[in-house]
């Protein structure tokens, strides 16, 4: 696994991929268990509203949705920790921006990404103000909102498959309660008609509410794992601006000198 997922350290940032890829393969392996004991054919066969299959295509749309965004944070957290290595190399000295890049003096280039970026709106943010204390509260609360975003679609559907569910179910019912109030004769046929229809209600409303909890369930778990792997990704962006990067800009001692940055080009905006 070394060659697809790098060093141990990058191996590491990488779980929230191995954690989605562990889940998916084990639903894909619980979908495969009922296609072979025939109940997937059934489910098709007897929903005429087609809403099991709208579920399940919205399940698959926005499972990939959770894999690429967990993709995206994992190259993040490979790309915080790359900055702190260097960070811890650089020693507490300055940092310079050259080209529109980060640099330590001796020319290494901070890995790109969104720590790299707060990085940027710190160093802007030391240059044109002249307080003592550098606070970076409101640019890590909009960190926050922006990693957050990455998973809002994922709660939403889910909670959107709990309520086709229950409409299916509600659907279903109404299916089946419609041969019953068409029931004007008792005999033989009759029942058995009214039977008959009253059976395909009732699975309709059973396959659809099956469908939607099973995959709301699922797609809740993947963004669980997609929630914890933002929440190291901000932790990680947080302490490393709060030991190796606010103590180096912020303005030193009472005369209030200028942060401890050069900058060789404009910083670009963030």
């Amino acid at each position: 696994m070394r060659w697809i997922f790098g060093s141990d350290g990058e191996s590491s940032d990488y779980a929230p991929l191995l954690k989605w890829i562990l889940t998916n393969t084990l639903a894909v392996f619980g979908l495969l268990a009922l296609w072979h004991f025939g109940l997937i054919q059934q489910m098709f066969e007897t929903d005429r509203t087609r809403m099991s299959s709208v579920i399940l295509l919205i399940f698959v749309i926005t499972a990939i949705h959770c894999l690429y965004q967990t993709i995206v944070v994992s190259k993040e957290l490979v790309a915080a920790r790359k900055v702190r290595e260097t960070l811890d190399a650089n020693g507490g000295r300055r940092l310079q921006v050259v080209d529109g890049r980060i640099t330590t003096l001796d020319g290494t280039v901070l890995e790109p990404g969104i720590v790299t970026r707060h990085i940027q709106n710190l160093m802007t943010k030391a240059r044109t103000i002249g307080e003592t204390h550098l606070d970076q509260t409101l640019l890590l609360r909009s960190l926050a909102d922006q990693l957050r975003s990455r998973e809002k679609l994922g709660w939403f559907v889910s909670e959107a498959l709990l309520r086709l569910a229950l409409l299916g179910t509600a659907v279903g019912f109404i299916l089946m309660l419609i041969p019953v109030s068409a029931l004007d004769a008792f005999d033989v046929e009759s029942l058995r008609q009214t039977l008959t229809g009253m059976t395909e209600g009732m699975a309709i409303a059973l396959n659809v509410t099956v469908a939607g909890i099973a995959t709301a369930l699922v797609l809740k778990f993947e963004y669980y794992l997609l929630d914890e792997a933002i929440a190291d990704l901000f932790r990680e962006v947080t302490e490393l601006t709060e030991v190796h990067v606010v103590p180096v800009l912020e303005p030193q001692g009472a005369a209030g000198t200028r942060p401890a940055m050069t900058a060789a080009a404009d910083v670009p905006g963030a």
